[in-house]
């Protein structure tokens, strides 16, 4: 049986998953792909760290030239995470006409298009289905599932760190502050807890999504984005009330307007213009099927213009989810070494000609909207005049009972109105004096 051997760099979380997962089930990978997958080189930053892994020492390395640059290794994977040496490792196996694999998103979201240019002119593939959503396959499927279909909108739960929170906030009452200490101890949620609970995990996985669906790299700093801290028991109480359930929701819809209420199209028959792309808690409707998904579970809905609706669910994180995307990204690249099909499905293609994306303010929503204001009579009359001057209508308002004291809560909902006008509106209504707190603004999003 032919035999490809493998070169990993990063012995981690990832790395160490991606072995146990070998050689737990290397035998039955053998026997449907007809070769033999084997770790030769294994390149790591601490070689006195103790780990439990099964190589010997002399096949572990501190340097990770050691490996790409090894002759015998066919494949490498990339499983060491940042952006600085992984780098450098990705652009030097791609040179040496290595296929790669990773399972990088913060690589890909910063240097995504210079490698796929680097893939191209090299020749040797670059495949990356663990850069988004852990063991559920959505890069393949939009490679190649959905090859046929113009992807209209993707609405994705991305990071499980602030889906563990919302949903423990939901169920059980809890305050965000003690649930984020619990998911650092549970290990859901690092010490300095930014990248997740700020929306900038999402963020780099939502970019990699969009840019693969439409065809043009979407920039980090292109992508709107915002976290949950300042979602709170109330908000989560009262989108319960009102029907809806709140979460972090990595957002791609193509054909948005742009200003003016005008679209405009790249070229003939390509998609329209721009495209949104934006990271953001969000109330969504109960009824449907993301707001079901719990705990540290991910979930993908995507909508194809021939398809229809389609939905991806799984674990979006850990060792093992990992490592099952790893692997089949390892078993495509083997099968493409054996055939010699190195350019079977190119990682990236661009399709959409001149590809933009949308400026948040131009986009239209519904909005929830929490204020704080003095319980005393004409408070309602001056806000909604505030609003009403910026052409944005109430559709319901809520003043709960059983908040007695100098200020209240007072929940609005907001009728479709764009973003820039509702964000000046709420800079206007913090001025008055009746108000004693800065306003909570929540997207609702229907996903109609």
């Amino acid at each position: 049986m032919q035999q490809v051997n493998l070169g990993l760099v990063g012995g981690g979380t990832v790395g160490g998953g991606v072995l146990a997962a070998l050689e737990r089930n290397g035998p039955l990978l053998s026997s449907r792909l007809g070769l033999s997958l084997q770790v030769t080189r294994l390149a790591v930053r601490q070689l006195n760290k103790t780990r439990s892994l099964p190589l010997p020492a002399d096949r572990i390395t501190d340097d990770w030239r050691k490996v790409v640059e090894d002759p015998d290794v066919h494949i490498v994977a990339e499983l060491m995470g940042g952006t600085t040496t992984a780098r450098d490792v990705v652009r030097t196996a791609l040179r040496l006409k290595k296929p790669v694999v990773t399972a990088n998103k913060a690589l890909l979201s910063a240097h995504g298009e210079e490698l796929f240019a680097e893939a191209a002119r090299s020749g040797a593939n670059l495949y990356y289905e663990a850069s988004v959503a852990g063991g559920i396959p959505i890069i393949k499927v939009l490679r190649e599932s959905l090859a046929g279909n113009r992807v209209l909108q993707i609405a994705g739960i991305v990071n499980g760190t602030c889906n563990y929170i919302l949903t423990r906030m939901k169920l059980e009452g809890a305050a965000f502050e003690d649930v984020l200490q619990d998911a650092q101890r549970l290990g859901y949620a690092e010490a300095e807890p930014s990248l997740d609970i700020d929306g900038h995990d999402a963020a780099h996985k939502t970019g990699i999504l969009a840019s693969l669906a439409h065809g043009f790299w979407v920039q980090p700093q292109q992508i709107h984005t915002e976290g949950i801290r300042h979602i709170t028991t109330l908000d989560i109480q009262f989108a319960a009330q009102l029907g809806y359930t709140i979460k972090l929701l990595g957002i791609v819809k193509s054909g948005v307007p742009t200003p003016g209420g005008a679209k405009r199209k790249s070229k003939k028959n390509a998609s329209p213009c721009p495209v949104q792309v934006s990271v953001y808690p969000a109330l969504i409707p109960n009824s449907h099927v993301l707001a079901s998904v719990n705990h540290a579970f991910n979930a993908i809905a995507v909508r194809g213009d021939v398809v229809g609706d389609t939905l991806f669910y799984g674990r979006g994180a850990g060792a093992d989810a990992t490592a099952s995307s790893v692997l089949s990204d390892l078993a495509d690249a083997a099968l493409d070494l054996k055939h010699g099909s190195h350019r079977r499905v190119p990682p990236f293609v661009a399709h959409e000609g001149n590809g933009c994306v949308a400026s948040l303010d131009d986009l239209v929503s519904r909005y929830y909207v929490r204020l704080s204001v003095l319980d005393r009579p004409g408070v309602f009359a001056r806000i909604a005049g505030v609003l009403a001057k910026a052409g944005i209508g109430i559709s319901s308002i809520i003043q709960p009972e059983g908040h007695a004291g100098e200020a209240v809560p007072v929940i609005l909902m907001i009728h479709d109105a764009p973003n820039a006008a509702i964000r000046r509106a709420l800079g206007a209504v913090a001025k008055l004096t009746a108000v004693k707190a800065p306003p909570v603004m929540i997207r609702v999003e229907t996903l109609e």
